[in-house]
């Protein structure tokens, strides 16, 4: 596969984020209700589309919980439907109200809490100390932050190989900051207008604007993007579509949600050029001729 830039997505793909970012999920929607999906549900939510935000997602998450309280419905139903919808938090909205009645849906609302989620997400996620530099509060409980221990997926070898070869550029769905983390543990220097994090765009993924916006400030006439969601995918199959000057191609990693077979064929379903078994399988997938 050719390409004159490769885009990477950080979670998933340089650090892996099942005991952090998706453990906050599950843990902080545990602290407001006392009741809590599976790790592995959060996955459902992801393949529904439209929750690059992990803010979002939880939010999301904490709706069905309350709808099921109501008025009994699998995640698995639940998720589906928010998918039938195009994805994402509205949808989610919608479906969990369509779900319920009237008097339902205004309990489901009156108990609902995403200032109180994010709150909780961020002590779990970022800790104390990051909690009051970054978000410029106290948190609402003390923690020691998943952030610090994110095991590193990227290797040094791979970084050399990608910077030496190709233009390399980030998208994620971080905040700014939290992405910074992120890349200078992993040791990945890339210029400010070589990435797009959640403080850059509104549309988030699988909306392709970032993606564009990056292969026309890299120079690049064929992009290789590599993330660990289907919307990553779906993000490199939509520039395609948009953009014909360009050439786009959506790698998929199993080192995130979608593992084994199963994610495998997920990722080809929605148009993967390729899949690997992590952003390390690269370099021998990449070669240097069109």
């Amino acid at each position: 596969m050719h390409a004159d830039a490769v885009v990477l997505d950080v979670d998933g793909v340089l650090v892996d984020v099942a005991d952090s970012y998706r453990r906050a999920i599950v843990e902080s929607i545990a602290r407001l209700y006392d009741r809590t999906i599976d790790k592995s549900d959060v996955q459902q939510f992801k393949d529904a589309g439209g929750f690059n935000n992990d803010w979002e997602l939880t939010y999301a998450a904490a709706l069905y919980l309350l709808a099921d309280d109501r008025e009994p419905i699998s995640i698995a139903e639940f998720t589906d439907r928010i998918h039938e919808r195009g994805g994402g938090l509205d949808a989610a909205e919608a479906v969990t109200e369509a779900h319920l009645d009237a008097d339902d849906y205004d309990a489901v609302r009156e108990a609902w809490d995403p200032e109180g989620l994010r709150a909780a997400f961020q002590a779990l996620y970022l800790g104390a100390d990051l909690y009051r530099e970054l978000e410029g509060s106290e948190p609402p409980f003390e923690a020691s932050g998943y952030i610090h221990d994110e095991p590193i997926i990227v290797e040094g070898e791979t970084l050399d190989y990608l910077t030496s070869n190709h233009r390399v550029g980030v998208l994620t769905g971080r905040p700014a900051a939290e992405a910074d983390i992120a890349l200078t543990r992993v040791r990945l220097a890339v210029p400010e207008n070589h990435r797009f994090t959640m403080d850059d765009w509104e549309e988030g993924k699988p909306n392709p604007r970032a993606l564009t916006t990056l292969a026309d400030r890299l120079g690049a006439e064929s992009v290789v993007f590599v993330g660990d969601t289907l919307d990553d995918v779906r993000t490199a199959v939509n520039a395609a579509e948009e953009d014909p000057e360009h050439t786009y191609h959506g790698v998929g990693v199993l080192t995130g949600g979608l593992t084994g077979d199963e994610g495998r064929e997920k990722y080809e379903s929605v148009g993967a050029a390729a899949v690997v078994g992590s952003v390390n399988d690269l370099p021998e997938l990449l070669t240097d001729e069109g």
